[in-house]
């Protein structure tokens, strides 16, 4: 059963990518010259997101640690974390086939239940950071907008007050979910929405003992272990930050520094920040859309002209990132196919009913 259902999530997300790949919105030959263009600096990128998934993987290790010991190699652990975001950009509602994978997998290791909560904690500190990561970009903006680096008008201000009061009003929500757990609350909810009622009243029927066990996983890594939840919560919160060099390679690249020297490069690092903030946020609000088709684009050309670069840097920031995502979510994919025979180590059998 697992390897059918392995076989289908590999399919799904390939044939997204293959799709997405005949997607971009300039001519191979086009894509040809961005690539050339970018030239080691694309290798500088794609190496960059080597050191995130890094950071992913281990903040993810954290939080398994903190619920128990964990018998899950950090290799292992760093494929599922690519092919688990390979699959997350490649499907629509991003966040539904790479977390079902990831829980998947890692229940051959250390059970189900414990799978599934450390799973959904891992997702929520990553929705839980770009929150914060989006909080800072808002102050981030209004700091440079004082120093006279960054155009600020009524309009602006105005985005900033509803981009600064979603993002805490995300918060509030997440801060409640770790204190008291949210499988319950989100079946529960699940099961209001026409033509779910009737599987979400059956599965919470079956299911209640068991979601009740994983929301009160979720609350002990907050309420209990707090070094873990401190832990995961910085290495995924500066891996935004570090993030930002993506765009910032791609801005030395057009000749944006700042005018040089340390104090440039630090203005053109802050630029970079806010460029990625500001996309993200866009993005996510259209995380729907697999490999969040048109709402990246969309936001960096917003991003870049309210920073006052000129369109061909939006295209062409826009353009690197695409490729980079299709080559990782086709690593990711591929991934999949490795290791699928690993056996479970001794002593763990009895967690996986």
């Amino acid at each position: 059963m697992r390897k059918r259902l392995n076989n289908l999530f590999f399919g799904i997300g390939m044939i997204a990518v293959v799709v997405m790949f005949f997607s971009f919105d300039v001519s191979l030959t086009e894509l040809w010259e961005y690539i050339t263009k970018a030239g080691y600096w694309l290798a500088a990128i794609l190496g960059l997101w080597c050191v995130l998934y890094l950071m992913n993987a281990w903040a993810w290790r954290v939080i398994i640690q903190g619920g128990g010991p964990c018998t899950v190699g950090f290799m292992q652990l760093l494929k599922l974390t690519v092919s688990g975001f390979a699959l997350n950009y490649a499907t629509p509602v991003g966040l539904l086939g790479g977390e079902a994978y990831r829980i998947m997998e890692l229940s051959k290791y250390i059970g189900v239940q414990r799978a599934t909560s450390t799973v959904i904690l891992f997702a929520m500190m990553h929705i839980f950071a770009h929150f914060w990561f989006w909080v800072t970009g808002v102050v981030v903006y209004c700091v440079m907008a004082l120093m006279g680096d960054v155009p600020i008008n009524s309009g602006m201000g105005i985005v900033l007050g509803l981009i600064a009061a979603f993002c805490w009003g995300g918060i509030y929500l997440f801060i409640k979910g770790y204190k008291n757990g949210m499988t319950v609350k989100l079946v529960r909810l699940l099961s209001k929405i026409p033509g779910l009622r009737g599987w979400g009243g059956r599965f919470m029927e079956r299911h209640l003992e068991d979601l009740q066990k994983i929301d009160r996983q979720i609350a002990e890594l907050q309420n209990q272990n707090k070094r873990s939840f401190f832990g995961s919560f910085a290495l995924e919160y500066i891996g935004r930050f570090c993030q930002s060099f993506e765009i910032f390679f791609m801005l030395v690249l057009f000749g944006i520094d700042g005018g040089g020297g340390v104090s440039g490069y630090t203005l053109t690092f802050f630029h970079s920040f806010l460029i990625l903030a500001f996309t993200s946020l866009f993005a996510n609000i259209l995380g729907f859309l697999p490999l969040q088709l048109g709402g990246r684009e969309g936001g960096f050309a917003l991003s870049v002209a309210q920073m006052g670069m000129g369109e061909g840097i939006g295209m062409f920031v826009s353009i690197i990132s695409r490729v980079r995502e299709l080559f990782w979510a086709s690593v990711g994919l591929l991934l999949m196919k490795v290791g699928t025979g690993v056996s479970v180590p001794d002593g763990n059998e009895e967690h996986t009913g």
